[in-house]
């Protein structure tokens, strides 16, 4: 043992992670199973330990999605640092799927400002024939 090194965290249980990450017991088997999370070592009784890389893993894999890329494009990803063996390979994948995310969003956003400027003529032309009041304009937060 190397006294100037700290000692590796202790192994957690699926239910210590998933009380840890908001990950279900069922979702970790399952990211298990799909190869996002390979490498889960197991105790003699047969029951999966994981440790601080897989809990890495985990974090990423939750950002990755609130962020809105599918559990396709993150195996995706898997398999490019596995391939390329090198987290530039997957942060250069990982950089295009954002990009295409950001277009994606960028649509739909345009998408909902004309859904809402739809919306709020149409109100008016209600409002106008059913002889209310004209509705009060608001200022519309980000608009450009």
């Amino acid at each position: 043992m190397n006294w100037q090194t700290e000692a590796e965290a202790p192994l957690q249980t699926i239910s210590e992670v998933g009380a840890a990450t908001g990950l279900s017991a069922r979702t970790l088997r399952y990211y298990e199973e799909l190869g996002l999370l390979p490498g889960v070592r197991r105790r003699a009784g047969g029951r999966r330990v994981y440790g601080a890389d897989e809990i890495e893993r985990l974090r990423f894999i939750q950002r990755l999605k609130a962020l809105g890329l599918s559990l396709a494009e993150v195996k995706q990803l898997n398999a490019v640092y596995a391939i390329g063996g090198s987290t530039r390979a997957m942060l250069e994948r990982l950089d295009v799927l954002l990009g295409r995310r950001l277009a994606d969003l960028d649509a739909r956003i345009a998408e909902l400002r004309d859904l809402r400027d739809e919306i709020q003529t149409y109100r008016e032309r209600v409002r106008s024939r059913s002889g209310a009041a004209p509705a009060q304009a608001r200022p519309q937060a980000g608009r450009r």
